[in-house]
C-alpha cells in the first residue's frame, strides 16, 4: 500500500481529492502553499487530519472556484476559509482567506507529504500561522488545542524556532 493509498483509506476517500486539487493548481499555474497539519507533516512525524489547509494567491481565487465547481466540488464560505469538499471523500480543503498568509506563498518549499509532491510553507511560517490560530479567541477550543500541540511538535523538533 502506498502512502497515498493509506491516506485515501483513512480519510474515507473513494476519489483522490488531494491529487485532483493539486493537479488543478498545477494546470492553472496558481501560486499556492499548504499550511496547517498537512504541511506540518512535511517536517514532523505525520499525524492524520481531514483538513487540507492551503493558501492561494488571492488573484486566483475566482479562477479556482469556477474550475472546482465545474468539476463537481462543493464550496462553502466560512469566516476565515472557503471549504472545498466533494462527494466520495471526507477530506476538507480549507482555502485560507486571511491576508496575512499571502506572504507564505513566495517562500514555500516543494516537499513530499504522505506521497504527494506539494509546496508547503516554511517551518517558521507554519509556526507563525499556528500561533495566529491558537491566539484567535473565536476559534473552536479543540482546534486551538490541536494548534497548541502542533506548536509544541514544531518547537520540539526544531528548538531553534523558539528563538525566532
Amino acid at each position: 500500500m502506498t502512502k497515498q493509498e493509506f491516506y485515501r483509506r483513512i480519510t474515507n476517500s473513494k476519489k483522490d481529492l488531494i491529487k485532483e486539487f493539486l493537479g488543478i493548481l498545477h494546470k492553472l499555474r496558481i501560486p499556492y502553499c499548504v499550511i496547517g497539519g498537512v504541511a506540518l507533516n512535511a517536517y514532523c512525524e505525520p499525524m492524520v487530519t481531514l483538513d487540507f489547509d492551503c493558501v492561494l494567491h488571492f488573484d486566483a481565487i475566482s479562477v479556482i472556484k469556477k474550475e472546482l465547481l465545474q468539476k463537481g466540488f462543493r464550496i462553502k464560505t466560512h469566516p476565515y476559509t472557503w471549504e472545498i469538499t466533494r462527494k466520495g471523500s471526507d477530506v476538507r480543503i480549507q482555502l485560507q482567506r486571511d491576508q496575512r498568509y499571502q506572504k507564505f506563498i513566495k517562500k514555500a518549499i516543494k516537499r513530499e507529504v504522505l506521497g504527494y509532491q506539494m509546496k508547503v510553507a516554511q517551518k517558521k511560517d507554519l509556526l507563525k500561522g499556528k500561533i495566529w490560530a491558537y491566539c484567535d479567541p473565536t476559534r473552536n477550543t479543540l482546534k486551538r488545542e490541536k494548534d497548541r500541540l502542533d506548536i509544541r511538535r514544531l518547537i520540539s523538533k526544531y528548538p531553534s524556532l523558539k528563538k525566532k
